[in-house]
């Protein structure tokens, strides 16, 4: 049934079937995935039943569609190849951890891993948060310029593998950080004309991943012989928890699995939040009003900004959290996901065959005007707890929806709202230049550096 309004066209498929035609759209793609995708929305309406050779997808972007998937249906909608093919899949790299796995194996892995990153378990990481962040800030003490992507990232890593470990692994941290890039260079040959090439001709990228993901492998089921030979017990970080877990008959998790659940905490846990630490800096720098009203909030409950908050300072300092929430609005670093039906189906007036890839194009969900009024603008009121409440269900989705939403949620609220109060009470950060181009691989990344003016608050 069709909704008033829905924006579905007489013709909904872009047909690109031809090797010729899928080749520009792929390059297309490649060089304006946004645009391109917008594009498509605009002359098809808000389900696109894209035809390329070899396989067809159809993109949504409305919530009530979204919510069909990720909801309605969610027992007929499943992780698709773009998750779960050994050689085109992030499996390639993650495993059948969390991220990809399906069906009965997937709900296991949810109900051994939920504990691990339960509420009253994630507080207990605030300290080493903290402690992350001021060694970070520490460095930047007597300087004028910050490379603030590189600060983010290497800071959300520590954060990480603290998180997991209970213990810094510098060493090894450079190995994670360079094979997490591999991913997401991975993501956009996917989304290239290379993309239609059969694996075995992207020699070089197939040498790259091989080598990415064998320097996962050794970091990981090194780390793990080390613990289980120290004998299981709690040392209050996420591998103790995933190497005590029993399933309902009493069995734990292989070594396999184990190492598949932490390198999808890598990337989910240190890749999204630097992402969204980056573009919350870009947007302050470019809204000065909301950057003010963060700093009078900051004043207001940490004594000026020269105590470091507590966990319950966070929860009274609202607007910091409205702030990374909307710009996880503007720039919701996992931009699109993907499912599949294991039946045929009905998405508004498109049929929807078994095994098609049913992309969900949240980023334009997050920039659409019919449910947020003049949405290239930064607006953190928009969080605020009456006009939350007001929103349209499944117009907002930064962690996905359903009962796969991301188990690790509140971990990241929690380091990102903390790290923006920590800088913030100290430091005012500038732009150098023009903001930076969105670079939409597997999260949306700034394109090239991030280099930025730090003024001392204090």
């Amino acid at each position: 049934m069709l909704r008033e309004d829905s924006q579905v066209h007489p013709n909904s498929v872009l047909d690109a079937s031809g090797l010729l035609t899928a080749v520009g759209l792929m390059r297309d793609l490649e060089r304006d995935f946004l645009g391109t995708s917008k594009s498509w929305f605009d002359e098809y309406g808000d389900i696109v039943y894209v035809k390329t050779p070899g396989f067809d997808q159809v993109v949504l972007r409305h919530p009530d569609d979204i919510h069909d998937v990720l909801v309605g249906r969610s027992d007929i909608f499943i992780k698709d190849a773009t998750y779960t093919d050994p050689q085109r899949g992030l499996f390639k790299f993650l495993g059948n951890g969390l991220l990809n796995s399906n069906g009965s194996f997937w709900k296991r892995q949810r109900k051994l891993t939920a504990p691990a990153l339960h509420h009253r378990r994630v507080a207990g990481y605030f300290d080493m948060m903290v402690e992350s962040t001021n060694r970070m800030l520490d460095g930047w003490v007597g300087q004028h310029t910050v490379d603030v992507e590189a600060a983010m990232m290497h800071t959300t890593l520590d954060i990480v593998t603290r998180s997991l470990f209970n213990t810094a692994i510098p060493l090894d941290a450079p190995r994670i950080a360079g094979a997490m890039d591999v991913i997401q260079d991975f993501v956009g040959r996917q989304n290239s004309p290379a993309g239609l090439l059969p694996e075995w001709m992207n020699i070089p990228a197939l040498i790259r991943e091989s080598r990415a993901s064998g320097e996962l492998d050794e970091i990981v089921y090194r780390i793990i012989r080390e613990r289980r030979a120290q004998g299981e017990h709690d040392t209050g970080d996420l591998l103790s928890m995933l190497l005590a877990a029993r399933d309902d008959d009493g069995q734990p998790m292989s070594d396999v699995q184990i190492r598949d659940e932490i390198v999808t905490m890598f990337l989910a846990g240190h890749e999204t939040t630097a992402n969204t630490m980056n573009w919350t800096w870009v947007l302050l720098a470019q809204n000065p009003d909301a950057e003010r009203l963060l700093h009078e909030e900051i004043d207001r409950v940490l004594d000026g900004g020269r105590r470091t908050p507590t966990l319950e300072d966070l929860k009274a300092m609202p607007y910091s959290l409205q702030i990374i929430k909307e710009s996880m609005r503007l720039y919701p670093v996992a931009f699109t996901f993907s499912r599949m039906p294991t039946e045929d189906v009905m998405l508004g007036d498109v049929l929807v065959k078994k095994g098609t890839s049913v992309v969900v194009l949240s980023y334009w969900t997050h920039h659409d005007p019919r449910w947020w009024p003049n949405p290239e603008a930064f607006d953190p009121t928009r969080f605020s707890p009456e006009n939350e409440a007001n929103q349209r269900k499944y117009a907002y989705l930064p962690f996905g929806g359903g009962p796969r939403v991301c188990v690790g949620n509140g971990f990241a609220m929690m380091e990102a709202q903390l790290m923006l109060v920590m800088i913030a009470s100290r430091y005012r950060l500038r732009l150098n230049g023009p903001a930076p181009e969105i670079d939409p691989l597997l999260t949306i990344r700034v394109k090239g550096d991030l280099k930025m003016a730090l003024e001392a608050r204090n």
